[in-house]
């Protein structure tokens, strides 16, 4: 296997992707899109080109996180989700990694109303196909109530994030959640970078490793967040409307809560002042929208 030499990952990440797909492989430059670690194009002798990601080893069980991804991809595949099949997952002792078949398309610059409506009908394709118990629905109960420490600090941030947080529709962390049981399949990261389109069409969706069970709904919030443009203002409402008749306005209440409050988190974290600035004002206007709505 031929290495970049401006690439930062160990040779025995690319030493294991050889041997798993039992061919020689050259790696070329990054692809664009992807607002963490990216991905690269991998070229297999025989067998056209691929796509590899790999990330750092941090804790235990981030090779059955991947694995589960895997099964996830291959369930939903066979039920004509637009995912890119994996080709190969493993993991060396610094490094997770899985290959994928490359999609010849692009990723999304600015989503359109046919975009969305088409996103729209993908999600729906989630519906039922819950078959990991890893469960988003019960993660954003856990950040509405105040019980996740990344975002419990943000109460006590500076005014402008303080105050929005108290506009927020927290609940008390003894109350029961009124998202439905995790009966769906959950991206959990639908955004346009994760989103790649030929001709106006959605012909694939990407970044599926954090995929798991809950309310599709989530997915359909996270999409909302990206809609603010006043060309999308017809969709978003029927988002809206989506969104309420999936999970009613207390479940949508704590879906956006969580997508709130997770969008602070990162550029507070990050020291992404502008960032910030973008997120608190979709945030006051998700809560503006919310109350109308109630």
């Amino acid at each position: 296997m031929t290495r970049d030499p401006g690439d930062e990952r160990p040779a025995e990440v690319l030493d294991d992707v050889a041997r798993a797909v039992g061919a020689e492989a050259t790696l070329g430059g990054r692809l664009a899109g992807g607002i963490n670690d990216g991905a690269l194009r991998v070229r297999l002798a025989g067998r056209g080109d691929a796509v590899l990601k790999a990330v750092a080893r941090d804790r235990p069980d981030q090779l059955d996180e991947t694995l589960r991804a895997q099964r996830i991809v291959e369930r939903m595949r066979s039920r004509g989700y637009p995912t890119p099949a994996w080709l190969g997952v493993g993991a060396t002792s610094t490094h997770v990694w899985h290959l994928m078949d490359l999609v010849d398309a692009a990723p999304v610059r600015e989503l359109t109303p046919a975009v969305v409506e088409q996103l729209m009908e993908i999600v729906e394709l989630q519906s039922g196909r819950a078959s990991e118990p890893y469960d988003h629905s019960a993660y954003a109960w856990k950040v509405a109530t105040g019980r996740e420490p990344s975002v419990a600090g943000l109460s006590s941030h500076p005014t402008a994030v303080s105050t929005l947080v108290q506009r927020l529709p927290l609940v008390p962390a003894g109350a029961p959640s009124p998202l439905p049981r995790a009966s769906d399949m959950v991206h959990a990261d639908l955004n346009p970078s994760n989103v790649l389109v030929r001709g106006g069409a959605v012909v694939a969706v990407v970044d599926i490793e954090n995929a798991g069970s809950g309310t599709r709904a989530t997915d359909l919030t996270t999409l909302q967040w990206h809609t603010f443009q006043d060309s999308l203002a017809g969709v978003r409402q029927r988002l809206w409307t989506r969104i309420l008749e999936l999970v009613g306005w207390e479940g949508a209440a704590v879906l956006a809560t969580t997508q709130i409050l997770l969008q602070l988190e990162w550029p507070i974290r990050l020291g992404r002042r502008k960032e910030l600035d973008d997120a608190l004002e979709r945030s006051h206007r998700t809560v503006d929208e919310l109350e109308e709505l109630r």
